[in-house]
Formats: structure tokens, C-alpha cells, sequence
């Protein structure tokens, strides 16, 4: 007996290109024009501008160890002339985070609320979790095409999962005592989420950023393969024009960049977590 799953999908691919097309066509466009705007902001200002900045944004909220390194690692980065690609990648990998958290945040709290949801989410999650990055790539290239924007859409679904899966534990780890004490006070669901449960799991919220995160800074090489361009590119050229030595320095860009994104990241919910003990 033969199951090939894989023929039904390619047909439900087809039908889906075929029938939203125009709807895909105009997340491509709104996505590009949001991911190129971002590059162009990062890359209007002088590299030293971003820098500060970056070094402002260490010194603030997470200690001057940090600081030093961030301005020292930036400052590396401009020294081996990838600043341009670096921006590039931050401006892709931020975008995709911020989408993957709009998506997962929310789909987080739902299923924190609803015990149904989070049995069919859940798996799905798995799913999303588990299945090679590589393979996110081809539908992705079928509705977008090549460039940025398939890389953005594959890199959302492979880092989406930690953010919907840390609010649902956050929330649900909120002492039953907080909420029973809330609810006698006459809060609604609404001030229960928003003045309770949803500050009281602020911290572990903030780790799911922090691992959305990192994932998305994950996928730059694999989404360098489809067009994505950044960093991801240049270590792509290394690998296959065999220019071992721009290879390197591209990949030390990564780990810099992915080092710098991950202390202040992590800083904000060890800040929020010390902020609560204190109070």
C-alpha cells in the first residue's frame, strides 16, 4: 500500500496559489515594504549612531560588561566592512520576531484560557517545532517567491512556538490564591488578564521573546539560500565559493549579533523579575 501524503499536499499548495493569490501577493508586498523600510532606517544613520545607540540600550538594561562588548562587537563588525549585511539581518530578524510575537503572544493567552484550544494548538506546535527549517522554505517560495519575504514568513513559523508556548505556562503558573483573591473582588476576565495574571508572568513571557528571538537569528543562513540576503549570504558564499576567510567573519557577525541581541533581551525579564521581588 502506498500513502503518498505529499501528492495531496502539492495539490492543496496549488489550489492555495492558485485561489489566494492575490491575497499572498499583497503580504508580500506589505511585508517588503516593511522589512526594506527598516533597512533603509538602520542604514540612513552613521554606523556609529547605531552603535551608541546599541551601547545606550546595554549600559540601560543590562550592565556595563554588556555595554563594553556590544560597542566592541559593532565595532568589529564595521572594522571587517559587513555592516550593511548586519543590518540587513537585524532589520530581517527583528521584523520576523515582532510577527511571530504578535501571533504568539496572543495565541498564548488563548490557550491559557481554553483547555480545547490547547489540545489542538499544542500538537501543531510540535509540528511547527520539529519539522526541518528547510522544508518551511518550499511553500513559502511557492506563495512569495524568492527573496526576503519567504524568508521572513518561514523563519515566523519556526520561532513562533516558544512565544505561544511560555505565555500559556506563564499564565497558568500564576498562584490559583492571586486569582482566586482577584475574582473576589469583582474583577472581570478582562482585569483578571490584564491588572493579574498577564504582570504576574511578565518574566516568563520575556523569556519566550528572548527564544523567539534567538530562533529567528537561527534561520539567517537557511533563509540566505532562498534570497534573504544579510550575513546569512556572506556565509553562504564562504561555504560554497569556498572563501574560508569571509566565511569566518561572517559567522563571527553572527555570533556577536546573536550575543548582543540575547544579553539585553534576557536582561529585560531579569530586570522585570527583580523589579517584582523588590515590590
Amino acid at each position: 500500500m502506498n500513502l503518498h501524503i505529499g501528492t495531496a499536499f502539492e495539490a492543496m499548495i496549488g489550489w492555495l496559489r492558485i485561489n489566494f493569490e492575490g491575497f499572498f501577493t499583497i503580504i508580500r508586498t506589505m511585508l517588503l515594504g516593511f522589512i526594506t523600510g527598516f533597512e533603509s532606517l538602520l542604514l540612513f544613520f552613521p554606523a556609529f549612531v547605531i552603535i551608541a545607540l546599541a551601547g545606550f540600550l546595554a549600559w540601560r538594561f543590562a550592565g556595563r560588561g554588556i555595554t563594553l562588548f556590544t560597542v566592541a562587537g559593532l565595532s568589529l563588525i564595521y572594522g571587517m566592512n559587513l555592516w550593511p549585511q548586519t543590518m540587513q539581518t537585524v532589520a530581517l530578524v527583528l521584523t520576523s520576531a515582532f510577527i511571530a510575537l504578535s501571533i504568539g503572544i496572543p495565541i498564548g493567552i488563548w490557550t491559557s484560557r481554553s483547555v480545547k484550544a490547547d489540545r489542538v494548538i499544542r500538537p501543531m506546535l510540535d509540528f511547527m517545532q520539529t519539522m526541518p527549517a528547510f522544508v518551511y522554505l518550499i511553500p513559502a517560495i511557492l506563495f512569495f517567491k524568492l527573496g526576503k519575504v519567504p524568508g521572513a514568513v518561514a523563519t515566523v513559523i519556526f520561532a513562533m512556538p516558544p512565544a505561544v508556548r511560555l505565555t500559556n505556562l506563564g499564565i497558568r503558573q500564576v498562584p490559583a490564591d492571586v486569582v482566586e483573591a482577584a475574582k473576589s473582588f469583582g474583577s472581570t476576565p478582562r482585569q483578571l488578564l490584564f491588572k493579574v495574571q498577564l504582570p504576574i508572568a511578565i518574566p516568563t513571557i520575556l523569556a519566550g521573546v528572548n527564544q523567539t528571538i534567538m530562533l529567528s537569528l537561527s534561520m539567517v543562513v537557511i533563509a540566505a539560500m532562498i534570497g534573504a540576503g544579510g550575513l546569512g549570504e556572506e556565509v553562504l558564499k564562504g561555504i560554497t565559493q569556498l572563501k574560508i576567510g569571509r566565511g569566518f567573519e561572517s559567522g563571527v557577525a553572527v555570533v556577536i549579533l546573536a550575543m548582543i541581541l540575547d544579553r539585553i533581551s534576557q536582561s529585560f525579564a531579569s530586570r522585570n523579575r527583580n523589579h517584582k521581588q523588590h515590590h
